[in-house]
């Protein structure tokens, strides 16, 4: 019963070992070699655009501060308003 088991593992443990050096010789085949580096340009090509995605948030999300800082969403004067617009703001004042 010792011998039967000790050949079950030596069986189980030749067939990972075989298994686990093919893969590792198809990665090294140029087919392996062509695939490794396009999934690797797949997940660069991933991360430049999540890049790009997350500038373009923030971009926006500046571009509301800015326009709620300076006032420039604020609604036009009204036609009486004119007069002082041409004479500028600090004529206004005044």
């Amino acid at each position: 019963m010792r011998r039967l088991f000790w050949l079950a593992m030596g069986i189980t443990i030749g067939a990972l070992v075989v298994r686990k050096l093919s893969r590792a010789a198809e990665k090294m085949t140029p087919a392996g070699i062509g695939a490794s580096i396009a999934e690797g340009l797949r997940d660069l090509a991933d991360a430049i655009g999540d890049f790009g995605a997350d500038v373009r948030d923030a971009m926006a999300e500046r571009e509301q501060e800015l326009r709620a800082g300076t006032g420039l969403d604020a609604p036009l004067p009204a036609a009486g308003d004119a007069a002082v617009l041409r004479r500028g703001a600090h004529a206004a004042d005044l």
